[in-house]
């Protein structure tokens, strides 16, 4: 079993930076794909980031490709989030995600998930 965890959320002035993290343990996600998603009220969960078990790729949502950058470190089986110019339209609920055989976009794919961190960013 994986459990993830995320911190880093928190409120944020429109144009600055934050940074997310998601800490697994339970099993090693060293071979597993990891990704970001987030949720805002009333729409629906939204593919933020992916990046590939070693690394070597990384994938973003239109909304956030060129702000935002996601990182990992196996060794300390941790991955972030790095948000940057960050908008109001980025307020939402952050999750992290795992799957041992996915990488993509598509949320229903993951197997693990987080309990998401709150991030609000104001005008």
């Amino acid at each position: 079993q994986v459990q993830l965890v995320e911190s880093g959320g928190g409120l944020v002035q429109a144009g600055g930076s934050l940074r997310l993290s998601c800490a697994a343990s339970g099993r090693t996600l060293s071979s597993y794909a990891l990704a970001w998603f987030r949720q805002a009220p009333g729409k629906e969960r939204e593919f933020v980031s992916a990046i590939t078990w070693n690394g070597g790729y990384q994938y973003y949502g239109d909304s956030v490709k060129g702000r935002f950058t996601i990182s990992r470190d196996n060794a300390k089986s941790m991955q972030w989030l790095q948000m940057s110019s960050v908008k109001p339209e980025d307020t939402a609920v952050y999750y992290c995600a795992a799957d041992p055989s996915y990488y993509g976009f598509d949320d229903a794919k993951y197997d693990y998930w987080g309990q998401g961190t709150q991030v609000t960013v104001s005008s």
